[in-house]
């Protein structure tokens, strides 16, 4: 699978179980960056994806049903435990310090960063993507 996730500066993912941001153009880069790939989002990020609904398969044991190529879209999870099966990472970045409790633990040293590229979000002058490949 091919984790996609956001974090702030300090690695920050969640807080009070809850989502730090919400950002729309994001979202548009997302399914850009996906293209033809299946996109797993669990039920609880559904409401960011209105409009893609034909494109997105919502199921929360995702982790277990993606396969080597799809996109699992994960927002307050740390994925540190499903490492083995991760074979690239879209690393979002929202440029910005939130509240947090829940931290991006995942060790990166498997990973090579591909690509860079920023864009202005919708709620965010700064969104950094990051590709990493296995």
């Amino acid at each position: 699978m091919i984790l996609a996730i956001c974090i702030d500066d300090k690695n920050g993912i969640s807080f009070n179980k809850r989502r730090q941001s919400r950002d729309s153009l994001l979202i548009k880069d997302l399914m850009e960056t996906a293209g033809e790939r299946k996109v797993f989002i669990g039920s609880y990020s559904l409401s960011l994806f209105s409009g893609y609904e034909d494109r997105i398969t919502v199921d929360n044991s995702f982790i277990d049903s993606a396969g080597d190529e799809d996109i699992c879209f994960v927002e307050v999870t740390d994925p540190s435990s499903f490492i083995d099966r991760i074979n690239g990472i879209i690393l979002y970045r929202w440029n910005r310090h939130y509240p947090s409790d829940k931290k991006l633990t995942l060790d990166m040293s498997a990973f090579k960063l591909d690509s860079t590229e920023e864009f202005r979000g919708s709620s965010h002058e700064l969104i950094t993507r990051e590709v990493y490949v296995r």
